[in-house]
């Protein structure tokens, strides 16, 4: 047997599989809503990713019930793009930085001396799970002074003085399949792991849902249907992107491996979560989580509504920019279309229609950029649940559509991970092959490929125009709030 622990944005996954990639027992928690101290600023409350993960471990080990000594190997997926501040003793000495803040977008600045050192979430992790301060080599996407092809920190003290580190900041790198070290007593007793169990460091979240979405091939295209949404797709480590057109290289999930990444729907699934709650109301005591677990049932009602809604949602077209990057503070979400005649199947027909069509535009990019023609798209996460939005993404993306048996894709490829570290299975694509299987194909239908070849144009243009009235209001300080924030946000 095998845990993962897929540490996301939204909740926090533990799965324990067999080496077969049978899923054996479940665990699941729900982070709580982001705390915003200042604008621009984005911080998890308390210790919550250690609270989230503990309470997931006791959920899948209870469900478990097995002799716990089966269970050889554990590996750790969690949120890329984190900035943590950690003391000398490896607690946290200021809340977790999510991703979502503006300040990742500039380099560290020291301020408080209880600063010690400064890590990705799975330094931060490793240390509470393991007593050993080490962290993930492929986890350092961001602000970070690594070399991306040497997967370790800079030689170059002056690259690590530009990102405002000093080399003792820094935690030690591990490659994927590379051990962090073992559950402690502490953390045993906390979680309900076994004392003594091996966790593996893995890769960045994104990257490792690729891997146990079965991405290996570069004809093939993974999205990423999670609170970001973006595709990606293997390539060479000495392509060079142009970052103009949006296009991005990632670390691989496994050692020396890479991924190049489009652009992006920040808060994409978040959405959709949003959007179910705003129109159903929400459920006590529970964190909004796309499309499954708890809330699936609810999701499956929107989801009928949205099947009867027709393409293009009677006119209503979405524009997802409910989270401004840091750079464009004043972009904001809309939509526009409003008759009179749609309902909530059609807004929820919408969001579906404006992350396809959005995130097929940012494929057609990356493939230029990379010179492919794609075969497939393989589509991970909470929301390839949705049999609609599968039918959508293979009409907006004219390639045959793919899910696997289990849609958490980066809990199974941090099991995969795990497997490969402890010896379980001998290679990263022998892991694939046993653990990674397919649900079911779903084939572009030619009446949809037509409606939304005419759809996405209207799409573009709407987006397009959005964009630039945004634009204009903010450069012109008018709108409501706009200059004020472009002001604070300096």
């Amino acid at each position: 047997m095998l845990l993962s622990i897929d540490n996301g944005s939204q909740s926090t996954k533990v799965t324990i599989v067999d080496a077969a990639g049978g899923v054996v027992a479940r665990g699941r928690a729900s982070l709580r809503p982001p705390e915003h101290p200042a604008p621009g600023r984005v911080e998890h409350p308390d210790d919550d990713l250690w609270d989230s993960i503990v309470d997931a471990c006791r959920q899948a080990m209870a469900a478990y019930g097995g002799d716990p000594s089966r269970i050889v190997a554990a590996g750790l997926c969690t949120i890329r793009f984190c900035r943590v501040l950690l003391d000398a003793s490896g607690a946290l000495a200021a809340p977790v930085i999510s991703w979502m803040d503006e300040r990742l977008a500039r380099p560290y600045e020291h301020r408080d001396d209880r600063v010690a050192y400064v890590s990705t979430s799975t330094g931060y992790i490793a240390g509470r799970l393991t007593g050993r301060l080490t962290d993930a080599a492929g986890n350092t996407e961001g602000r970070w002074p690594v070399d991306h092809d040497a997967w370790r920190w800079s030689a170059d003290d002056a690259v690590i003085a530009s990102e405002g580190l000093r080399r003792e900041q820094l935690l030690p790198l591990l490659l994927p399949g590379e051990l962090h070290g073992r559950v402690t007593a502490a953390a045993a007793a906390a979680s309900g792991l076994p004392e003594g169990l091996p966790v593996y460091a893995t890769s960045n979240d994104k990257a490792v849902e690729a891997l146990g979405s079965g991405l290996l091939d570069g004809g093939e295209l993974l999205l990423s249907l999670g609170t970001y949404v973006a595709t990606m797709t293997p390539g060479e480590r000495d392509f060079a992107p142009q970052r103009v057109q949006g296009v991005w290289r990632n670390f691989g999930a496994v050692p020396g491996g890479t991924y190049y990444e489009s652009a992006g729907v920040r808060r994409g699934m978040w959405t959709v979560s949003w959007l179910r709650d705003l129109v159903l109301g929400p459920r006590a005591g529970e964190t909004a989580a796309p499309l499954g677990g708890a809330d699936g049932e609810r999701e499956r009602v929107l989801d009928a509504e949205a099947m009867d809604a027709p393409p293009g949602a009677g006119g209503l077209v979405t524009v997802l920019d409910w989270l401004a990057p840091p750079d464009e503070p004043w972009r904001r979400g809309a939509m526009v279309g409003f008759d009179g005649s749609q309902g909530r199947g059609h807004l929820y027909r919408s969001v579906l229609e404006a992350l396809a069509l959005t995130t097929a535009d940012a494929a057609t990019e990356l493939l230029r950029e990379l010179g492919r023609t794609p075969r497939a798209l393989i589509v991970a996460g909470g929301g390839a649940r949705s049999d609609l939005m599968l039918r959508i993404l293979a009409a907006t993306y004219g390639v045959p559509v793919r899910r696997t048996r289990f849609a958490d894709g980066a809990g199974m490829g941090a099991a995969i991970a795990a497997a490969v570290g402890a010896g379980v299975h001998e290679t990263w694509d022998d892991a694939v092959d046993a653990m990674v299987h397919v649900a079911d194909v779903v084939e572009p239908e030619p009446a949809l490929v037509e409606a939304y070849r005419d759809i996405a144009a209207r799409h573009r243009a709407i987006r397009a125009g959005v964009r630039g009235m945004l634009d204009d209001m903010a450069h012109r300080g008018s709108g409501p709030g706009l200059g004020k924030e472009l002001e604070t946000d300096g």
